[in-house]
């Protein structure tokens, strides 16, 4: 007799706190906060921008270089930042670009054809895309457009954004989450320069 009153409780326990446990009650609404749900989204953006911006090879010309055993790397302290706005160029014998397309030495600058074209600050500074909206860099991106204004010059080669303009909408949105998270580096880019400014 004993027993099956012990087991009576204790069904009657187990039932009292699952219907308890599956019962949401007012008090319970304000301990969950809806920021955090979005917090955790865009930390997952962020990460998604991160790892798109690293297979990409962003940093192979973006990103100044530091050179070790091992030849040149990413310099840590200047990720992204573009071409070193003090580094100035070497003259070259442009007659070579018959044949040849020349990087410098930190990848940042490339001269073609098309004249010299200098890798941008993609940093989360003003001087870099700290500013942008994210219609400018869908229109950088899908449309090949300095800055993403739509009146401005055409992005310059190597830039591959006609390869780029096939992401999907929501991995450019992490680029630009990544991009914006970045550490801000101040680094005014300069503009393409035409052969003849940098013929020898």
């Amino acid at each position: 007799m004993k027993t099956l009153i012990f087991k009576s409780v204790l069904l009657g326990s187990i039932s009292f706190l699952q219907f308890s446990c599956t019962q949401s009650t007012s008090h319970d609404v304000p301990n969950v906060k809806p920021y955090q749900t979005n917090e955790l989204l865009g930390q997952e953006q962020v990460l998604r921008g991160e790892y798109l911006v690293t297979i990409m090879g962003c940093n192979d010309c973006h990103s100044p270089k530091v050179y070790g055993p091992n030849g040149p790397v990413p310099d840590a302290q200047r990720l992204l930042s573009g071409h070193p706005a003090n580094y100035a160029l070497a003259k070259v014998d442009t007659t070579l670009l018959k044949s040849w397309v020349m990087f410098n030495s930190h990848s940042t600058a490339v001269i073609g054809p098309w004249g010299v074209s200098f890798a941008a600050n993609i940093t989360s500074d003003p001087t870099g895309i700290g500013t942008w909206t994210e219609e400018q860099f869908f229109k950088a991106m899908r449309e090949g457009k300095a800055k993403g204004l739509a009146n401005n010059r055409n992005l310059l080669p190597p830039m591959p954004w006609q390869t780029y303009s096939r992401l999907k909408d929501d991995d450019l949105r992490a680029i630009l989450a990544y991009l914006k998270s970045t550490k801000p580096v101040k680094n005014v880019v300069p503009p393409p320069m035409p052969l003849q400014d940098i013929s020898s």
